[in-house]
């Protein structure tokens, strides 16, 4: 079974705001989880960064994900077993959502960077289609260099794609 990352409705609308706020210029942030059964993790917590994105490029500003995730560390009491990083996020406004090759670089250098510790990190890219609603993808990146696509499902208020 591939990886399952589900977006619940609060984390929908917000990434749907900031889309519209934002327009044609490329934003993004980090992601963070449950570990909700094998391979299936929610979106619990996401950061937003609204600057320094332009029509074909986000830089990712690790200051500004340092205080959100440790807040969240902190609300989850620790348990990195069922609550983490799970990965990152960005717009492809102009684009179809689908990982770049500068995309790909940066992701690899997240899960071989030894102080991330991670096992798998996940790259969602996101866009409005012409009708607002949310599109997106997600790229799963393993340790070992697998790197697969996951399945992104949006979720509806009562909890279910």
């Amino acid at each position: 079974m591939p990886m399952q990352i589900q977006l619940p409705p609060n984390a929908m609308q917000r990434l749907t705001t900031a889309l519209e706020w934002a327009g044609t210029r490329e934003i993004g942030g980090i992601l963070m989880g449950e570990h909700i059964s094998e391979n299936v993790f929610r979106v619990k917590d996401m950061t937003i960064q609204q600057h320094g994105g332009s029509f074909a490029a986000f830089v990712r500003i690790v200051q500004d994900i340092l205080t959100p995730l440790t807040e969240f560390f902190r609300s989850t009491n620790n348990n990195y077993t069922r609550f983490n990083y799970l990965g990152e996020w960005h717009s492809h406004p102009s684009f179809v959502p689908e990982p770049s090759g500068r995309d790909r670089e940066t992701m690899r250098g997240i899960i071989n960077d030894p102080e991330v510790g991670a096992n798998f990190v996940v790259l969602m890219i996101v866009k409005l289609s012409q009708t607002g609603q949310l599109d997106g993808t997600v790229t799963v990146f393993h340790s070992d260099g697998a790197e697969y696509q996951g399945e992104l499902v949006i979720e509806n208020e009562y909890g279910q794609a």
